[in-house]
């Protein structure tokens, strides 16, 4: 992935510093480490922050800041990776979470009286956290895996091709011969 289209998507280093959410990290927010892109730090950023958001919790921002500071990859990535659940994506990737959980607890999957609110998430969730904390866990960890591995990919091709690109460049201006 180039460096730039990255950096042009990304959200400035100084306003992501004075996020008042992420304040509470302290100093460690300075680490430079956290603002450089190389392909490193933007395929663990990938696992970091499509793993944060798949988590059925609260704070995902912080989930993803924390980690991204334990493993130094690149923060803005990170956080800007989480609103791949936003209100929008959220109850269908949850539903999925759920379903997967299910499966995989073999126990029947059942939503029963289903309706979009607090009240019926209060009252259902003594019967559906296990399966959908599981469900999560594991799409967490898959599709940060896929994330981290495409994301690789992705900037060793790209870096892969620009190399062959310059060297035809080259090799075309040595064999053509000089005008004087």
């Amino acid at each position: 992935m180039p460096r730039s289209l990255l950096k042009q998507m990304l959200p400035n280093p100084a306003g992501v510093r004075k996020h008042k959410w992420l304040g509470v990290l302290g100093n460690r927010i300075y680490d430079p480490n956290l603002w450089h892109i190389n392909r490193y730090s933007a395929s663990v950023a990938c696992f970091v922050g499509i793993f944060s958001a798949m988590l059925p919790i609260p704070g995902q921002i912080f989930v993803a800041a924390f980690a991204a500071m334990l493993l130094r990859c690149n923060l803005p990535l990170s956080i800007t990776l989480i609103w791949v659940t936003n209100p929008i994506t959220i109850p269908p990737i949850f539903y999925l979470a759920y379903r997967l959980g299910a499966l995989l607890m073999d126990i029947p999957a059942q939503i029963d009286g289903f309706t979009l609110s607090w009240e019926w998430l209060s009252q259902s969730m003594d019967s559906i956290w296990q399966p959908l904390l599981l469900g999560s866990l594991v799409m967490a960890v898959c599709l940060g895996a896929l994330g981290y591995f495409v994301m690789n990919m992705v900037w060793r091709a790209w870096v892969t091709l620009r190399w062959h690109r310059r060297q035809q460049q080259r090799l075309r201006r040595d064999l053509t011969p000089d005008e004087e």
